[in-house]
């Protein structure tokens, strides 16, 4: 499992060098590969059919809508053995979309901050099937402290060195359900689980309080039971509203504190820091990144 701080900037979780020659992977519709073990518990079989997505990049599931140019940031707290930190993510929905694993994705544009320092630009991977399931392909972090950029060692691309994709909402999530995969890296250590355990929960954060809020847990089942879980709320129409802490030693807690649609200047720079960012991956992650087609505006 990704950090408390990392994971909640990919799920949710910026910036030119010349690019290579790179291996796209294939984007012919293929038949789905073998299936994966039960990584989550009995029921949490991974079963990804390229045919089921849909051919456009739009992401419409009303607990996780991804509309381009839209902008939430979310703000808290993470305690850990080093202290209280201020913790703040900025996710924007860019108008960019990356061809990944045969599948047409949306790119979503998080920076993620500890005390007003970016320590994270990460480009995260999303599509939709058919049926309205929200799917994460991959994900590319910037690493950066004291303002320096350190590399980006997490990377994972489903397809590429055995990563597989995963759900990141379901079409109709109910309690009561097994858990699922929500992503699988082995060569990053990455695996994460989710499994919904409320509905029409009541919340109030900055931006207003919400009613009807879902509730999804989040752990990983590598991990001993002392590194905790994580709880997400997910509002109806706005997406996720508050993240909290269930045991652990590294503990998050987030509100959303801003919902904001970019005007078509700051969209349009959005955009551009993005592909910069998408570009510079080709000479940062030579072995995954640079396997995948270059990011495109939509």
């Amino acid at each position: 499992m990704a950090s408390p701080v990392r994971q909640f900037a990919a799920h949710g979780a910026a910036l030119l060098l010349a690019f290579g020659s790179l291996t796209a992977v294939s984007a012919a519709p293929a038949a789905a590969g073998p299936s994966s073990a039960e990584l989550c518990g009995p029921g949490s079989e991974i079963n990804f059919d390229r045919s089921a997505f849909q051919s456009s990049p739009e992401i419409d599931n009303k607990w996780f809508p991804l509309e381009p140019g839209m902008q939430f940031t979310t703000t808290g707290t993470v305690t850990s053995a080093d202290g209280v930190s201020e913790h703040s993510v900025v996710h924007t929905v860019t108008g960019l979309t990356k061809m990944i694993d045969g599948v047409q994705t949306r790119v979503m544009w998080d920076r993620d901050y500890d005390n007003g320092d970016l320590v994270e630009s990460e480009l995260a991977f999303f599509a939709q099937t058919r049926k309205g399931a929200v799917w994460l392909f991959g994900e590319y972090p910037e690493e950066y402290e004291n303002g320096e950029f350190t590399g980006a060692p997490s990377t994972f691309i489903s397809g590429i060195a055995k990563a597989q994709a995963g759900i990141a909402m379901q079409s109709l999530p109910r309690t009561g359900t097994p858990a699922y995969v929500q992503a699988y890296a082995p060569k990053v250590d990455f695996l994460d689980c989710g499994q919904v355990i409320k509905k029409h929960q009541r919340v109030c954060v900055p931006t207003g309080c919400y009613n009807n809020v879902l509730v999804i847990d989040e752990y990983n089942p590598l991990e001993p039971p002392e590194a905790g879980h994580q709880r997400k709320y997910y509002s109806a129409g706005t997406g996720l509203v508050k993240v909290t802490a269930v045991g652990g030693p590294d503990q998050e807690f987030m509100d959303l504190v801003e919902v904001k649609k970019l005007s078509a200047a700051e969209f349009a720079e959005a955009n551009a820091q993005a592909l910069e960012q998408d570009a510079r991956g080709y000479e940062v992650s030579r072995s995954v990144y640079a396997k995948t087609p270059p990011a495109q505006l939509d």
